[in-house]
């Protein structure tokens, strides 16, 4: 048993014994407030006539019951939590023992329609990266963490490993912060709640930080000389209806803003939660302090301040009672008064929440990455090279197949050189090459690699692995093709990459393709760059004999026994064994 799956099996043991505890609490607590309200029946019942003895009795019971209410509620908020600790705990059991992640999220909606690599790799989609490496709370988290996977840059990656490994060894606090934005369900995108902040126009003119105290003192007035019987019943009515009348001028931009701020509430209560996680938990990595130092710029915590706001939209969500809205509209400008508080805060705080929102969001995508790392403790965090001095790896593996039947590779090349791979049909070809593209992608955000070890120099990727044709847009196979590698030639005249291709111009005939795959790779290797390029033509293969900076690599498959098979390790040379042939005749698609 690893490390992690240790790790899990005791947590959701521990968390399962602690949710029967909290169980047993509630059901205690359950009985114990039935017996308090049955307690204020009997009160009634016993001692209706005797109000001296009645209503202190009644007052001290009532008191009493809504204490157990609230206890019961948290009590519930405890258990609720335990439940997702133990849910995430069996998730990561389940993923480590048997590698079925096929629940979770695929990302697939953010896959771009032009990328460098995205389509090519299996970023995104069903059995994807994405997919195994995702454990964002978030939805806004999820975002955040495809942006990380799509942006193939390769700044500050010691400070992302820092950050990356500091995250790996905070497992709780990560499962704390995960289980406690999964406990609010958000249905708010935080882009609209921002956009409504940073462009809110108020409403209520200034006086109203003054008025509705004063028109609260003289109702309290006009209810005690009602009291008093020094004025009737209709003053006490028209005192109200001016009430109405003035909190109804401003009835519909009232309306306008509480349905706003029932929308963003529970975003509120969420975040504000998990800013409090931030600010209490002390970091190391430059990374995640530059996260931290990002909320706590007010003279407040963060939390304590987004906490203010969920409880103004409480308030005014309390005119939703019909009753309470009513006379307190009337006697008090409840509505006027919390509109007022919550301008108030939107004037004060709307360029500050921005910060707040990403915070929570980027920490919510890097506890994945610290997730993986955690996870993979065999994994290796790549060493750093100087520009232009390649890669290096050993035992090199795609992480997303089966650590008992993945078969790694050794693997160096050199900057500027570009390595062309032939072998038979499901030989591995494929599989090594997005192995490769997979270490530069995780290499470049921070990750460990699936090496014994690695070494590398920074370089962003770019792929032609998976062209189709589009018959929407009239374009034949070739023709999308072209348009893939014209894209490639484009972006490496302004940058430096590391190029992958598996099969190109495979739209076309032999002669001409054979022609056209020679030319496009002398134009690559005339641009200083390096990469890798998978082919079944073995005549592109001599073009190493005219340019140094071109190795040939094969992966072997043999037949033995009339079956075929496969060692799946790179080789240094030129494949001499073909199956397509014998795989016609093995399934009998042909005659022999």
């Amino acid at each position: 048993m690893t490390k992690a799956e240790e790790f899990y099996s005791s947590r959701q043991a521990k968390y399962s014994e602690l949710k029967k505890q909290i169980s047993r609490k509630l059901a205690f607590s359950s009985t114990l407030r039935l017996i308090v309200f049955l307690a204020i029946c009997a009160s009634v019942y016993f001692f209706f006539g005797n109000i001296n003895i009645l209503l202190p009795l009644v007052i001290a019971l009532i008191a009493v019951f809504i204490f157990l209410i609230s206890r019961h509620t948290d009590l519930k908020k405890e258990r609720d939590k335990l439940a997702a600790l133990i849910d995430i705990n069996k998730l990561e059991l389940r993923i480590l023992k048997t590698r079925d992640f096929s629940d979770l999220p695929d990302g697939k909606k953010f896959e771009p329609e032009d990328h460098e690599y995205a389509r090519d790799i299996d970023l995104f989609g069903r059995k994807s990266f994405f997919q195994f490496l995702n454990r964002t709370a978030l939805k806004e988290g999820k975002a955040r963490l495809a942006k990380i996977l799509l942006a193939n840059k390769t700044e500050d990656i010691l400070k992302k490993q820092e950050a990356i490994k500091e995250l790996a060894s905070k497992a709780d606090w990560r499962q704390n912060y995960s289980a406690t934005a999964t406990l609010v369900k958000t249905e708010t995108d935080s882009k609209f709640i921002l956009n409504w902040i940073q462009n809110y126009k108020s409403f209520v003119p200034k006086y109203i930080k003054w008025f509705p105290a004063v028109f609260s003192i003289l109702s309290i007035a006009v209810l005690a000389l009602f009291y008093f019987d020094i004025i009737g019943g209709s003053q006490v009515l028209l005192w109200f209806i001016i009430g109405i009348l003035i909190s109804g001028v401003f009835l519909k931009k009232i309306n306008d803003l509480s349905g706003t701020v029932s929308k963003v509430q529970d975003t509120f209560q969420q975040y504000h939660q998990l800013l409090d996680f931030l600010e209490t938990e002390e970091f190391e990595s430059g990374l995640m302090q530059e996260v931290k130092n990002s909320i706590t710029s007010e003279s407040k915590k963060a939390s304590v301040i987004l906490k203010e706001f969920s409880r103004a939209i409480d308030a005014l969500d309390q005119r939703n009672n019909f009753l309470f809205g009513i006379f307190a509209n009337g006697f008090f400008l409840w509505d006027l008064r919390q509109c007022y508080r919550l301008e108030k805060w939107i004037q004060h705080h709307h360029t500050a929440v921005e910060h707040w929102f990403e915070a929570v969001e980027r920490t919510d995508a890097y506890n994945s990455l610290g997730n993986f790392s955690f996870n993979h403790e065999s994994y290796h965090f790549p060493e750093i090279l100087k520009k232009g001095e390649g890669i290096t790896a050993r035992n090199l593996g795609h992480p997303l197949l089966h650590p008992q039947k993945r078969v790694n590779n050794d693997f160096r090349i050199d900057g500027e050189q570009f390595f062309i791979i032939t072998g038979a049909n499901m030989a591995g070809k494929s599989t090594f090459l997005r192995t490769v593209a997979l270490q530069i992608l995780m290499a470049n955000i921070g990750l460990p690699v699936c090496a014994e070890s690695c070494s590398y120099a920074p370089t962003k990727l770019i792929t032609s692995m998976r062209t189709s044709d589009s018959l929407g847009d009239d374009e034949s196979y070739f023709f999308s093709e072209l348009k893939r590698l014209k894209f490639i030639v484009d972006k490496i005249h302004t940058e430096d990459y590391f190029i992958i291709l598996d099969e190109i111009l495979k739209g076309t005939n032999s002669t001409d393709k054979a022609i056209g795959s020679r030319k496009f790779v002398q134009r690559l290797v005339g641009t200083n760059s390096t990469g890798i390029i998978a082919t079944h033509d073995l005549s592109l293969c001599e073009i190493s004999q005219e340019l140094e900076q071109v190795k040939n690599f094969y992966f072997d498959a043999e037949i033995v026994n009339n079956e075929l098979h496969f060692d799946y390790h790179l080789k240094d040379g030129v494949c001499q064994n073909m199956n397509a042939s014998f795989l016609l005749r093995k399934m009998k698609i042909v005659e022999d």
